[in-house]
C-alpha cells in the first residue's frame, strides 16, 4: 500500500527536524486552485511554526488553516467542509505543539481580566510575564477563546508530562469535532482521513496522537 500524504509528512518531518531545508521558497509560478496534495493542516499560529517547512510542502501543496492553539473551531469546520467538497482535499493533518500559549489561560480567567477583574488580571500577568490592561469592558464576541483544559502554567514552560497530556486532550477533541461532524464524511467513496500530531518547538519532530484517548481531567 502506497504511504498516505500525511505518511509523507511525517517522513519529511524526520527529516526536516535533523537539518534538511525541503520547502522551496521562491515563486512557484501559475498553480492549480486545488490543492496539489489534497490535504489541509490546522495548525496554531505561534510564530515558531513554519507549517511548510515542517512538512516538506511546496506552496500549493495544502490548505493551511491557522488560529491561536490550531483548535477546531466552528470556522475552521467552515473551512473544512470548503476544502474538502469543492476543492477536492481528503487528508486532514491536526498540529498543537509544545510551550503553547494556549495553556497559560482559561476562557473564564481571560473573560474577567478583560472585562476588569484585577485579581484575573494579575494572575494572566504572572502567568505571561506581561502587565496586563483590561479593557473594562464586556463583549458577546469571540464566544469563545478555546483555551485548553487543566490548570494554568507559566507561558512557554518547558514540555512534561502534565502539559503533553493537556495537549493531547485537545488534539483528540479537535479530531472528535471533525470526526462527527455530518458534513464531513469518515466512511464511503468521499471518505476524509484525519490525524493528529504534537510538534515539539525544541527539536522540530513531530509526535503522533492517539485516537480515541482521554480528552480531558482524569479522576
Amino acid at each position: 500500500m502506497s504511504a498516505s500524504t500525511i505518511d509523507q509528512c511525517v517522513e519529511s518531518n524526520r527529516r526536516f527536524a535533523i537539518g534538511e531545508a525541503l520547502h522551496k521558497p521562491t515563486y512557484p509560478g501559475s498553480l492549480a486552485i486545488k490543492p496539489a496534495k489534497h490535504m489541509a493542516v490546522v495548525a496554531c499560529m505561534d510564530a515558531r511554526l513554519d507549517v511548510e517547512d515542517m512538512l516538506g510542502l511546496q506552496t500549493g501543496d495544502a490548505h493551511i488553516i491557522r488560529n491561536a492553539g490550531g483548535v477546531v473551531s466552528e470556522d475552521v469546520i467552515r473551512s473544512l467542509v470548503i476544502s474538502h467538497h469543492l476543492l477536492d482535499t481528503n487528508e486532514i493533518i491536526l498540529i498543537h505543539h509544545t510551550r503553547c500559549g494556549m495553556l497559560a489561560f482559561t476562557d473564564d480567567l481571560l473573560c474577567s481580566a478583560l472585562e476588569g477583574d484585577e485579581r484575573a488580571g494579575n494572575i494572566l500577568g504572572k502567568a505571561t510575564g506581561r502587565s496586563f490592561v483590561s479593557c473594562h469592558a464586556s463583549a458577546a464576541a469571540p464566544a469563545a477563546f478555546y483555551a485548553f483544559r487543566g490548570a494554568i502554567e507559566p507561558l512557554d514552560t518547558p514540555r512534561d508530562a502534565e502539559n503533553t497530556a493537556r495537549l493531547e486532550w485537545d488534539v483528540r477533541r479537535s479530531i472528535s469535532a471533525i470526526r462527527n461532524h455530518p458534513w464531513l464524511p469518515m466512511s464511503g467513496p468521499d471518505a476524509i482521513t484525519v490525524r493528529g500530531f504534537i510538534y515539539d518547538v525544541d527539536t522540530g519532530r513531530l509526535d503522533a496522537v492517539s485516537y480515541p484517548g482521554p480528552i480531558g481531567l482524569l479522576g
